[in-house]
């Protein structure tokens, strides 16, 4: 056990230090939020938002109880990163802007965008949440920690190194990030594969019809995790910001192309580990436990580099995700709407501000929903809002009778109807109408809604952009 605990120890402190290193770097507002990255810092950037936690544990969780089918968590995001490489990668960058809130403004208007902001806000920190309660569970059930102690001490860490070097801190570390993740799960492999006869010997001791089924987990499970994915992918502020930071279009596509190359295959290393933690374990009471219970079973050394890649995983998503948090405020709310006038330096103050305070909320809510049952349901509505913001951008972008008002009270009967789904099946154990799940409701009540209220609300044209379309 000290073994392992050094290990993430260890790694922790050079996480900060480069953090630090990269402090240099960011004098002004725009080096904070990112400006000029090439391809290599874009895709490390990037990566973060989609290989977090849940591609690591999570993912593990679902090859342990349905086989292969739980990659395409990852194969989904990849999915809807190559969407936004293809189709709208060009477009946002001839915007001018650094914030998903501030392309809505592009079309639907201001009012639309600060009321984005809000929502996507809320979408980062219950993402964030989610990871912080995942490093502090990893500290809890791996290392002996105590819950509050760990999440204090790793969150006030990332924090730390995210306010120093703002998005170069984010794009230099998650390079080492995504290195130790890929490692870190090639080696888990190797030497797990090695314990049980080989990775061949899966197929010998798990049902084929069952485990090496790419739809067990679901079919309908499946097309929704897709379609979340693509709609998510491009309104992703801490995916999406990295891509309005590189330093032309040639670079951000490329960069773009190259994360759902590394995001997308993620998945099938973990569930493949999943699988083997259930041969190895066949009785886990609990299915969360598969990864970190098959990490204790090897050799110290070579588990505390595994479980330090699972925390890479969690530190990759945390950073981006409070960044957008700040980026998002301090530009769409404060600059473009509090205080226009607002000097570089004073922005920048407010930038970190925002993201110390949301990493602060994180710490909170986590502690205060650890050992709660709608954490996960918290996170799939905070996508399902996100998804179906861009469902009214698209309608923004190629309808020409979108209003802004209409978009707004779009974005809010939304919302409301997202929550509605979530605690109706909290309560009842289904949804309100069987088989519509909150991302199929989310995403017809945007459309649905969008059209409605702008044919109710009209306004005179507001000059939207149409080249580029």
């Amino acid at each position: 056990m000290a073994i392992q605990l050094l290990i993430i120890i260890l790694y922790f402190v050079i996480t900060i230090a480069i953090g630090f290193y990269a402090k240099r770097k960011t004098t002004s507002s725009s080096a904070f939020h990112g400006a000029g990255l090439g391809v290599l810092l874009c895709v490390a950037a990037g990566t973060g938002e989609w290989l977090g936690g849940t591609s690591t544990t999570g993912v593990s969780e679902y090859g342990y109880t349905y086989g292969l089918s739980g990659a395409w968590y990852t194969i989904a995001n990849g999915m809807g990163v190559c969407v936004l490489a293809i189709f709208f990668a060009k477009l946002y960058r001839s915007l001018d802007t650094v914030t998903v809130p501030g392309i809505i403004e592009k079309f639907i208007g201001k009012d639309a965008r600060v009321v984005a902001s809000v929502l996507l806000t809320f979408v980062m920190i219950a993402v964030g949440t989610a990871q912080v309660i995942a490093a502090g569970t990893l500290g809890v059930t791996v290392l002996g920690l105590n819950y509050v102690t760990s999440v204090i001490i790793l969150g006030i860490g990332f924090i730390v190194y995210t306010l120093a070097g703002g998005m170069v801190a984010v794009a230099y570390t998650n390079v080492m990030h995504v290195v130790f993740m890929y490692g870190g799960v090639l080696v888990a492999l190797f030497l797990t594969g090695s314990q049980i006869g080989g990775i061949g010997n899966i197929q010998n001791a798990l049902p084929s019809e069952q485990y090496f089924n790419w739809m067990n987990i679901g079919p309908s499970k499946v097309y929704s995790w897709i379609i979340a994915s693509i709609l998510g992918a491009c309104t992703a502020q801490a995916g999406i910001q990295p891509i309005l930071a590189a330093k032309d279009v040639k670079v951000a596509r490329k960069a773009a192309f190259v994360t759902a190359a590394v995001v997308a295959p993620f998945g099938i290393f973990t569930a493949l580990l999943g699988m083997m933690a259930k041969v190895q374990f066949p009785q886990l009471a609990n299915a969360k436990l598969a990864l970190p219970t098959l990490m204790m079973s090897l050799h110290p050394i070579a588990g505390g580099i595994v479980l330090a890649s699972i925390m890479a995983a969690i530190l990759s998503t945390v950073s981006p995700i409070i960044l957008a948090c700040g980026t998002m405020i301090s530009k769409d709310i404060y600059q473009r709407i509090m205080k226009p006038e607002a000097a570089d330096r004073e922005v920048l103050f407010v930038s970190r501000l925002i993201t110390a305070l949301s990493g602060v909320i994180s710490i909170i809510l986590a502690i205060v929903m650890y050992g709660g049952t709608r954490i996960l349901d918290i996170v799939y509505f905070a996508y399902t809002i996100r998804g179906s913001l861009f469902v009214v951008l698209l309608l923004g972008i190629y309808w020409k009778k979108t209003s802004s008002k209409g978009a707004v009270w779009a974005m809010l009967t939304t919302a409301l109807v997202s929550i509605v789904w979530l605690i109706y099946n909290s309560i009842y154990g289904h949804y309100p109408i069987a088989g519509l799940n909150e991302t199929y409701a989310a995403v017809v009540t945007a459309f649905v809604s969008t059209i409605l209220f702008s044919l109710i609300f009209v306004k005179p044209e507001q000059g939207k952009i149409t080249e580029n379309r």
